[in-house]
């Protein structure tokens, strides 16, 4: 079983966390056995790699920490185990007829009692705190939100008044150790005491004066903050944590639209996640609340995801509703029937109308847009490799999606032919593989074969390294790449990539009230990604095999690096087009090259593979070989086809569009003497 393997079942990320949860799952028979026996001394110590185990994983916010809870061994129960566990050693060391551990149970049974209060007070602190929206890029002056308790006493304060009985735990464990009482007797005091001054330093905090508006007065305000501000577009999103990346790779082109716009978001654990923007930023977990919300300045909404909370906002009558994707594909996704609820369907270009054409789903003709895809600016066209380097392969799959199709990705059935095959290659190429960020979270069995490709990749990169041929490459950048790393590090430690914002405490409406990014700011840390993207890619060898997951590089980012692409049927595909270089796609299902083709009409201009990868030489010839490319007018054929024509940008279509659709609904609100959304306030 493989160490990588091994992490998934054990819910880590890291072979040291890894390391980590072993031994706190052992420490427990571990100081059962030292009790037992008794050895005071081993318990000591197991029992302090028992607690510095457990802080580890927590501070690293471990998923096995939510795996223990759910098997009833949860952070309390763990805690109570080790405090009977010693109560099992001073049994066993005759200690339990003494006065002082009479004192120290008296001393644990305080201690648990002051938690219940303390857990009260954080939970009624916490929720009158929380205002019922939370924002970004909003200035909350005019609505007084007063500093809550310090971090210190809030973040992770159940683990925290925990750990309190330290004192008491060591002072018992010392006065075994040696026969001094004193020890026991200060540690029976110093915990329960401890309690209380955590809780009395929390009081304080539930003043009035202390607490930000209730949420009537804090809705009244906002709705105050939208007629002041008037947005005029809104980007819509609701999804899981995961999904995040659908309402990023909007946030740029929203700060570059003519109307001022503003993002609705439905989740907090979105909110915590967003990229960076210098768009305003609100999220609305409470339908109740959205649908009240006075949005009469809103004339057009923009929704990149088809999903149900969609229709708290497609409810408004004074605005136009717009499905604009988060990526243009021939999945079935893309000309799902729910797009009829829409006024208008955006797409890159003609391949997105026929679609619907085709799917005949109810969505009308003159209801679609091409707009093109402001995101590809990015993406650079190919660009001659120098003579002596090796052309580098992207295999970027999709994931499985919510059905068994075998169509879905060809992760399953092709991944590690098309993988193995790459890194066999008569013709060395340099592999990176970056799968899709919900790769396993449906199906075990794509995360499975995705440990088996990462393996694979991690073992062909270790072989090359150690081939005589590579090993001199290496030496002979070795000083470039070092300078690289040194200016990764650099980027990293000033902040210019900017800092995550923690969900745990976004509730509190101070967050909020701090969470503005100067558009200043915003551009250092676009500069600071840029900087740190090319210091990356410098600081790898253009020869090592790459395995790529988390958010950077960004997908772009490698497609840039690449000279070849091998997908699936996604957007991935639509978009890499943008780059003219050569691509292959995955016959999963086994419809046959003709029909795959007929299907979907990204492929027009692809090399098809079957599950077993046989033709993946011809993908190779075209990136290795001169004039080995007959696919190549083929590809600037469909770019037009799908993404639309070069000029005028994107960018400008886009803003048209919705400059148009806008005028539509202040025409359409005219004409029937409707000046905004007050007319839907009323709760369904």
């Amino acid at each position: 079983m493989t160490l990588g393997l091994l992490r998934r079942l054990a819910g880590v990320t890291t072979t040291a966390e890894l390391f980590v949860a072993v031994v706190v799952v052992v420490s427990y028979p571990a100081m059962l056995l030292t009790a037992l026996l008794p050895t005071t001394g081993g318990f000591a110590v197991v029992a302090a790699l028992s607690y510095l185990g457990d802080h580890y994983l927590h501070r690293r916010g471990s998923y096995l920490l939510v795996r223990m809870g759910k098997a009833r061994v949860g952070l309390t129960v763990r805690f109570l185990l080790r405090q009977l566990l010693l109560v099992l050693l001073l049994a066993r060391t005759d200690w339990t007829g003494e006065t002082v551990t009479h004192v120290a149970v008296v001393g644990l049974l305080a201690f648990y009692a002051l938690q219940i209060p303390h857990t009260a007070l954080v939970t009624v602190l916490r929720r009158k705190r929380r205002l019922p929206f939370a924002t970004r890029n909003i200035d909350l002056g005019s609505m007084p939100v007063p500093d809550g308790a310090p971090r210190w006493l809030t973040h992770r304060a159940v683990e925290k008044v925990l750990h309190v009985e330290v004192p008491l735990f060591a002072g018992l464990l010392v006065t075994a150790l040696t026969d001094d009482t004193a020890f026991g007797y200060a540690g029976a005091v110093a915990t329960p005491v401890l309690v209380l001054l955590y809780l009395l330093a929390l009081l304080p905090y539930l003043r009035a004066a202390k607490l930000p508006p209730d949420p009537d007065a804090a809705l009244a305000w906002f709705d105050g903050w939208l007629r002041e501000h008037q947005p005029r577009t809104a980007l819509y999103f609701s999804g899981s944590k995961e999904s995040v990346y659908q309402a990023d790779m909007w946030l740029e082109t929203m700060e570059q639209l003519d109307t001022k716009p503003l993002v609705i978001l439905r989740e907090r654990s979105i909110l915590s996640r967003l990229a960076t923007t210098t768009v305003p930023v609100v999220c609305v977990p409470s339908a109740v609340h959205l649908m009240n919300m006075d949005l009469s300045t809103l004339r057009v909404g923009l929704y990149p995801a088809n999903v149900g909370k969609n229709l708290h906002l497609l409810r408004v009558p004074t605005m136009k509703h717009v499905f604009i994707g988060h990526g243009d594909s021939d999945k079935i996704a893309s000309i799902n029937p729910y797009a009829k609820a829409y006024d208008e369907v955006w797409s890159a270009g003609r391949a997105g109308r026929d679609r619907y054409a085709l799917a005949d789903v109810g969505v009308r003709d003159e209801d679609i847009v091409e707009v093109g895809r402001p995101q590809l600016a990015s993406i650079l066209p190919a660009s001659t490799r120098p003579a002596d380097r090796i052309p580098t392969v992207l295999y970027a799959p999709t994931w499985e999606g919510w059905t068994d199709d075998p169509g879905n990705t060809s992760l399953l059935l092709a991944g590690e032919n098309i993988v193995r095959r790459l890194l066999e290659s008569e013709s060395p190429v340099r592999v990176i593989y970056k799968p899709h960020p919900f790769t396993g979270t449906r199906d075990p069995a794509a995360g499975a074969v995705h440990q088996r490709i990462a393996a694979m990749i991690e073992e062909a990169a270790a072989v090359r390294a150690r081939d005589p041929r590579w090993a001199a490459e290496a030496e002979r950048t070795a000083a470039d790449r070092a300078a690289a790393r040194a200016a990764l590090r650099a980027i990293e430690e000033t902040g210019r990539l900017g800092q995550p914002l923690l969900t745990a405490v976004w509730d509190d409406a101070s967050v909020s009230r701090d969470a503005q990014t100067p558009a200043d700011q915003a551009t250092i840390e676009e500069r600071g990604f840029a900087e740190w993207n090319d210091a990356f890619w410098r600081s790898l060898g253009w020869w090592e095999h790459r395995v790529i997951t988390g958010s950077e590089p960004r997908l772009f980012d490698c497609f840039n690096e690449s000279d070849a692409l091998v997908s699936d049927i996604s957007s991935v595909v639509s978009d890499y087009i943008a780059s003219g270089k050569p691509y292959a796609v995955t016959d999963s299902a086994g419809l046959g090259a003709e029909e795959f083709r007929r299907q979907n009409t990204a492929v027009r201009a692809a090399v098809i593979l079957s599950n077993d990868a046989a033709r993946l030489d011809q993908l190779l010839a075209a990136v290795t070989s001169q004039g080995a490319d007959p696919l190549a007018q083929d590809r600037r054929e469909l770019k037009r086809y799908l993404l639309g024509p070069d000029e005028p940008s994107s960018l400008q279509r886009f803003n048209e569009a919705v400059n148009a659709l806008a005028a539509r609904a202040e025409a359409r609100n005219q004409s029937l003497g409707e000046t905004g959304a007050t007319a839907v306030v009323t709760a369904p």
